[in-house]
């Protein structure tokens, strides 16, 4: 039971920071934010050929908003847990992508490779999406 404890703080921690990013996508501040990102990325620069970069940050707000809001459900309802576990897998690896798609994004630093060390919560964020995905799994295996 101790481990269910801790896979809900992380899931409660993979949530608020999905909901809060989600909602923080809206701004224009953070439109701008992400905008070098997508642009640099091969999967995903294609978006502004159809959509503002408000349009392509609020797509992305809307995106991360209902994955939290199908994890916090999973929690009950195993099936939603599963799929939004999985969209929660790829928004991580999307994430942690920029590390290699972003240019300029590693700096030598006395001779120590540096980068924007906030993309590597991701890392965290994707186990616990995973093992959310897991979960489910037994559960609508239990359940069936």
């Amino acid at each position: 039971m101790q481990q269910e404890k801790g896979y809900l703080v992380g899931l409660a921690g993979v949530v608020l920071t999905l909901l809060w990013i989600g909602v923080f996508k809206f701004t224009p501040t953070e439109a701008e934010a992400i905008r070098p990102l997508v642009e640099s990325h091969p999967l995903m620069n294609w978006m502004f050929s159809i959509l503002s970069v408000q349009g392509v940050s609020n797509l992305i707000g809307i995106t991360e908003i209902i994955v939290a809001i199908g994890m916090i459900v999973g929690i009950w309802k195993p099936k939603i847990g599963y799929w939004s576990g999985l969209a929660a897998i790829i928004i991580f690896i999307t994430t942690l992508s920029f590390l290699f798609t972003l240019p300029g994004v590693w700096k030598l630093v006395d001779g120590v490779p540096v980068t924007e060390f906030f993309i590597f919560k991701d890392i965290v964020f994707l186990g616990i999406a995973w093992l959310s995905v897991e979960k489910s799994k037994i559960s609508m295996t239990l359940s069936s």
